[in-house]
């Protein structure tokens, strides 16, 4: 495998016009988390499906690296490449929304589109997009296909590749997948749409996207009710479920922690409680005309309240209310950004595997140090983020020498309760020893066959999911 050099880049300059070619600037060759830093390379974005066409034939035949870039805002390290000098395919110039089909229930979108703006689109034609995220103003649908990106509505609507009917996309050796297709049913053989979204760019790139939308809701509400603990939670998520059925759009656990850092952070505005719970949940719903959100939360917190379930709550009375709450929630990345954690780990777990699995890992990283762990995240689907911090006042420089084994026992008591180590940033290049590690052997062996059987040049972003020999 050859770096992108003057040879491969006068091929390029010849088969494509000047709009391809871009400065590369130091924003191409960094991440969120400042983990990798890119060694250089050529900076392209295409405008069509085939001017990428052309770029992945050229870069096939030279053995050149290819790393797909969508909006930079991936947490593993999958859009930065440091051991060469790769072409970084950006698809910044395709943000068309070719088509869209309410009837159906359907939007088709160029990979570039942001995905605020797939979600603009939908409430245009009067629909809803459900995938949201913290970064929802800067990622780009392209990336959140290929990584299949999850959310905080997973509970009600699935990842990012439930919501894709079909896809248009480039193979490495330049073959355009014309997969773009609007069925609910296509029984005819592999399904290369559900391949290619969470490959993270590693078997070609997505160039558009067929993407399923929905009524949307016309009553919603949002509550945050303090639980005694993880358990309770569950029960409360059980009881929620028989009550309100599919009208749940989002369950998230909160643990005081995470309160408390938004205070030390100086961010949010007054919390909602007197005194800091240590386990709270946040309950989103979306209704029909003739629900009332209000009262079935209030309900609901009455059942969970007489089951010993709850002792506190908040029942948003208005958007601003029900806006306020949600904040919360959305600033506790950004105030574990500026407490500093040691090490962040993005876990599923089976639900009733939860409460035993957060007793174990606080029991063992208080054996490896006076660390503060935030639990927080998306409980309804079973993904939580376990970040791990330094005691009050203390550098995180000076326990980073323990951030391996930390992340080691993590990672082992996930195993252990038949969890995942990665439930929705993906691989990349940041935990591609957990898969080697954690992944079945068999599972191993068909990803590698399918790996050599479309990319066997190895072109596509290279050290991703699979180490570089």
């Amino acid at each position: 495998m050859r770096s992108v050099g003057d040879t491969i880049e006068a091929k390029l300059r010849a088969a494509l016009p000047d709009a391809v070619f871009r400065p590369l600037t130091p924003a191409y060759l960094e991440e969120p988390r400042g983990l990798f830093h890119g060694a250089g390379g050529l900076l392209l974005a295409p405008g069509s499906v085939d001017e990428v066409s052309v770029i992945l034939r050229i870069c096939n035949d030279a053995r050149t690296p290819v790393v797909p870039y969508g909006g930079g805002t991936g947490l593993v390290g999958g859009q930065v490449m440091q051991d060469a000098q790769p072409v970084i395919l950006s698809l910044e110039r395709m943000t068309r929304i070719r088509a869209v089909h309410p009837s159906e229930n359907v939007l088709v979108a160029e990979t570039g589109v942001l995905l605020a703006d797939v979600q603009s689109a939908a409430e245009n034609a009067n629909r809803l997009f459900p995938l949201s995220l913290a970064s929802e103003g800067s990622c780009r649908i392209g990336g959140c296909l290929s990584t299949n990106a999850g959310g905080v509505n997973v509970l009600r609507y699935g990842t990012a590749r439930d919501l894709c009917l079909g896809v248009e996309a480039v193979l490495p050796d330049g073959t355009i997948h014309h997969g773009l297709k609007r069925l609910r049913k296509d029984n005819t053989g592999y399904d290369l749409r559900a391949l290619l979204c969470g490959a993270e760019g590693t078997l070609g790139v997505i160039t558009a996207a067929s993407l399923r939308l929905f009524p949307r809701p016309v009553r919603t509400g949002t509550a945050l009710l303090s639980v005694r603990d993880p358990a309770a939670a569950l029960d409360l998520l059980a009881i929620a479920q028989a009550q309100l059925g599919q009208g749940i759009s989002a369950f998230e656990l909160i643990k005081g922690t995470g309160l408390e850092f938004l205070s030390e952070a100086k961010l949010s505005g007054p919390q909602p409680f007197s005194e800091t719970p240590g386990w709270s949940v946040l309950i989103d719903l979306g209704l029909g005309p003739s629900d009332d959100p209000e009262e079935a939360l209030l309900t609901l917190f009455e059942s969970a309240q007489s089951a010993n379930l709850v002792s506190d709550g908040v029942i948003a009375q208005s958007q601003s209310q029900r806006t306020a709450l949600w904040k919360l929630r959305e600033e506790i990345p950004l105030a574990n950004k500026a407490i500093g954690a040691i090490s962040s780990h993005d876990i599923s777990l089976p639900l009733s595997e939860i409460p035993a699995f957060l007793t174990r890992a606080d029991d063992t990283l208080a054996a490896l140090g006076p660390y503060r762990v935030n639990t927080f995240g998306h409980l309804g689907d079973g993904n939580l983020h376990y970040n791990v911090f330094p005691p009050a006042g203390d550098d995180k420089a000076t326990h980073m020498p323990k951030r391996d084994a930390i992340r080691r026992a993590v990672y082992d008591l996930v195993a252990d309760h038949g969890g995942s180590f990665s439930a929705e940033h993906g691989v990349g290049r940041l935990k591609t020893e957990e898969l080697a590690r954690y992944a079945d052997s068999a599972r191993l062996a068909a990803m590698r066959a399918i790996k050599q059987a479309l990319d066997p040049n190895g072109i596509m972003n290279p050290g991703v999911i699979f180490p570089r020999d």
